[in-house]
C-alpha cells in the first residue's frame, strides 16, 4: 500500500492516539501544519478508500483508527525500498548512506552492536 507523505503525517497521528476524529487530528496538527478541517477529512477518505483506515460513528462525528500496526507498515516499506534499490541487500543501502552523507559516531556503534548481536 502507498501512503502519500501528507497521509502519513495522519496516519502518525492515528498509530500514536487512536481512535480520533478528524477535529481531534487538525487540533494535534496545529502547530506543525496548517491544515483546514476539509484537507483533513480528505486525506482520511483517501486512507479510508485504500483500506489504511477504518471509520466509527460516533454521534455526529466519525472516529477513526488504523487497520494495521505501524511496525507493520515499516517493515513493509522497508523491504519495498531495500528490494527496489538495492536488490534486497542491507549493505549496499548502508554503504550507500555511508558514502553520500558522514556517519556519525552514534551510528557507526549502533551499526557495530546490530552486527555484533547478528
Amino acid at each position: 500500500m502507498q501512503i502519500s507523505n501528507a497521509e502519513s503525517v495522519v496516519m502518525e497521528q492515528l498509530w500514536r492516539d487512536a481512535p480520533l476524529s478528524a477535529e481531534q487530528i487538525v487540533a494535534n496538527l496545529a502547530d506543525a501544519r496548517e491544515w483546514q478541517e476539509a484537507t483533513v477529512k480528505t486525506l482520511l477518505n483517501r486512507l479510508l478508500k485504500k483500506g489504511a483506515v477504518s471509520a466509527t460513528k460516533d454521534g455526529r462525528r466519525y472516529l477513526y483508527s488504523p487497520c494495521f500496526q505501524r511496525a507493520d507498515y515499516v517493515a513493509s516499506q522497508s523491504e519495498d525500498l531495500l528490494g527496489r534499490l538495492f536488490g534486497g541487500r542491507l549493505a549496499p543501502l548502508v554503504m550507500h548512506f555511508s558514502e553520500r552523507r558522514k556517519l556519525s559516531k552514534r551510528d557507526i556503534s549502533d551499526l557495530k552492536k546490530l552486527i555484533g548481536k547478528l
